[in-house]
């Protein structure tokens, strides 16, 4: 079965752009990476039926988007990766991007509290918190998992009845993309 569409939730740090990357040799979706991060509103989250779309952001919209893309047509991956790698992967990336947001403003003055680790590692749970809660009442989701994708990267692909090159998606993984 083929879906209307396909969103890849996640706390960033996780394989995110290698995910994207791999889903470019399929020929039945279009793919993007935190494609429409500088919209607003209905526009933010306007994405063309036949898409996957791969953006750690979507954790902050997850009612928004759950109500665009309504069951039964839409399929949910949660991406994931070891808390601990990924809070090790952020404190390498501190001060830039979600985390710096995070730690400055959602929750102020952790970094006076805590140390860099702490914060990153309260930000993966927290956002692995929010995905897992919001997913429970979805009907078509799957877990993929950095350290197991290459099990749980075929059965994705089957699961959303992709076609393409199915070789090629799996070789993408063997590739790091944007590590730090």
């Amino acid at each position: 079965m083929t879906y209307r569409n396909v969103f890849v939730l996640c706390t960033g740090r996780c394989g995110s752009v290698t995910f994207s990357e791999a889903c470019k040799a399929l020929t039945n979706y279009t793919v993007g990476h935190e494609s429409r991060v500088d919209r607003l509103g209905p526009d933010r989250l306007a994405y063309s039926p036949g898409h996957i779309e791969v953006d750690n952001r979507l954790s902050w919209l997850l009612g928004r988007l759950g109500d665009a893309f309504p069951d039964p047509d839409t399929f949910w991956v949660h991406l994931r990766r070891d808390d601990e790698a990924t809070a090790r992967s952020f404190s390498r990336r501190w001060g830039k991007g979600i985390i710096r947001a995070y730690a400055k403003d959602v929750i102020p003055g952790s970094t006076r509290s805590a140390d860099r680790y702490a914060v990153c590692l309260d930000y993966c749970r927290t956002v692995n918190a929010n995905i897992e809660a919001f997913l429970r009442s979805r009907s078509h989701t799957m877990v993929v998992r950095l350290e197991t994708v290459d099990v749980d990267f075929p059965r994705f692909l089957e699961a959303i009845g992709a076609e393409g090159d199915h070789a090629a998606a799996r070789a993408t993984w063997s590739v790091r993309h944007n590590a730090s």
